[in-house]
């Protein structure tokens, strides 16, 4: 991913994979725990910033760089501390990305609709969460052997919310293979409406990536 600030809210063992893996990629790293002893996780040499404090408190939040953050990504043990982090990351400054980890899956459509995205504790991978961090990027999932064709995973873009996903496709070059929509997966049909939050996987031909690109972000229907 593009080098970015990033918020990590919560230093337990993702949250610190999380943080030195995003600071390995070259990115600008604050890690938030309320315990001081949490950061025994992190390594001497990781050129991050850690601050002692809540991830919904706002002062808190300010001494982690909120006004400059790209994204954060709320991993504490608690639902609603998550919940609640990410909801004033969001609402309240207004971060672009926001992210929170969940244990009740039931509960993720609500905070989807509020424009955060889940992921469920049974499904929580440190690679889910840096994918979701860089939505832009395409995360290639699978390609034949030749390498000709591939699957990607691709977070859908706000300009297709509302729209009929098969506007997406690029005839003879790409299919919308299946939908995931708070942790359910489908395989979408021609009425196929998508939703904010929606994450795609998408068959394609490699040498095809930079018109999909184009259709996805420009949301214009592409014959």
């Amino acid at each position: 991913m593009d080098a970015v600030h990033v918020i990590v809210v919560g230093c337990g063992r993702v949250g610190s994979e999380l943080a030195i893996r995003l600071s390995q990629s070259g990115n600008s790293v604050v890690v938030i725990d309320k315990e001081p002893r949490s950061f025994r996780r992190i390594p001497e040499t990781w050129t991050g910033k850690k601050v002692v404090g809540f991830g919904f408190d706002q002062d808190t939040l300010a001494l982690a760089g909120v006004d400059k953050a790209d994204a954060l990504a709320a991993v504490t043990s608690g639902d609603n501390t998550n919940i609640l982090t990410a909801r004033i990351a969001r609402e309240t400054f207004e971060i672009p990305n926001v992210i929170a980890r969940i244990y009740d899956p039931r509960r993720a459509v609500i905070y989807q609709r509020l424009g955060i995205q889940t992921v469920a504790t049974v499904t929580w991978t440190t690679d889910q969460i840096l994918r979701r961090l860089n939505p832009d990027a395409f995360a290639e999932e699978w390609s034949t052997p030749t390498g000709e064709l591939v699957v990607i995973e691709k977070v859908l873009p706000e300009v297709w919310a509302g729209r009929r996903l098969m506007g997406i496709e690029l005839a003879g070059e790409s299919r919308i293979i299946s939908v995931t929509r708070a942790d359910s997966s489908r395989i979408p049909t021609p009425e196929t409406v998508g939703q904010e939050g929606d994450v795609l996987h998408i068959a394609i031909r490699r040498d095809s990536l930079a018109r999909l690109e184009a259709t996805l972000q420009s949301g214009e229907v592409r014959k």
